[in-house]
């Protein structure tokens, strides 16, 4: 199981932390004092359970959980706070736990005896059905099948999110991307481009390994299995020499790679 804690106060945060430990001594568990640093974590790793301090300098628990939802519909939300007048907020979220601080050992452990959505038994194969080759040609697999889209720039899309690593991409990096040598307006072409990868990947009940803010989408690289990642994760394994050959604007990328021969 892997946890995140969220809490701007350092020693509330480090109380946390320790009556988790007490709580889930198996678990990953891994505290924030800003919720910006616990968002950018759980873009690259899966999250099961957030505890979410609601009141936080800046952007508070509640905005972060509806943000970690979207990348993961069953991460299980439980806030801390020391003013009950916020259970409202919390309960519209369907959040899994609520808890009046100081947190302890005995109220952590009633409420992971009562989560919302239960990752004891989730299967790392099964979370990752999308499988993502890049080296040489890019190519999209669900389940070994290769995946199919309507138009030929869906994948050219999805190659893009992927090369960013989950870096956000607005709609104009992407059209000038996907039309680098073309000044034209592919506002539209764009839009059913994006449509097609979302109504696609549903299909697959993949939608989840991309995630929308405010016109911008990325990937979520924990969702899926992915060569490219896996060569930077290993430090230089892998790796054949070509990247995204398909596409031009993936020399870029190709140019920082290490061939080891």
């Amino acid at each position: 199981m892997n946890i995140i804690a969220v809490d701007d106060e350092k020693i509330a945060l480090e109380g946390v932390l320790k009556a988790l430990k007490n709580t889930v001594p198996d678990a990953e568990i891994t505290g924030f004092s800003k919720a910006d640093d616990a968002y950018l974590f759980a873009r690259g790793h899966e999250v099961d359970v957030a505890l979410l301090d609601i009141s936080m300098r800046g952007e508070n628990g509640v905005d972060l959980a509806g943000k970690l939802q979207q990348i993961y519909p069953k991460v299980n939300i439980i806030f801390t706070t020391g003013y009950d007048h916020y259970a409202v907020d919390a309960f519209k979220l369907h959040a899994s736990g609520y808890i009046l601080k100081p947190v302890t050992t005995e109220k952590l452990k009633q409420e992971f005896s009562h989560l919302r959505f239960d990752h004891s038994q989730v299967n790392e194969r099964d979370i990752r059905r999308l499988v993502i080759r890049t080296f040489g040609n890019f190519e999209v697999f669900v389940d070994g099948m290769p995946v199919k889209f309507q138009y030929r720039k869906t994948k050219e899309l999805l190659a893009y999110l992927v090369d960013r690593k989950g870096a956000f991409c607005s709609m104009k990096e992407l059209m000038s991307v996907l039309w680098e040598d073309d000044d034209g307006d592919h506002s539209s072409y764009l839009k059913n481009v994006r449509s097609d990868l979302m109504n696609t990947l549903k299909s697959y009940d993949c939608d989840d390994v991309i995630v929308k803010q405010r016109g911008q989408m990325a990937i979520v690289p924990s969702r899926i299995t992915c060569d490219y990642y896996s060569y930077l994760k290993a430090k230089g394994e892998g790796y054949n020499g070509e990247y995204m050959t398909q596409f031009s604007w993936a020399e870029n990328t190709q140019a920082g790679l290490f061939f080891d021969d």
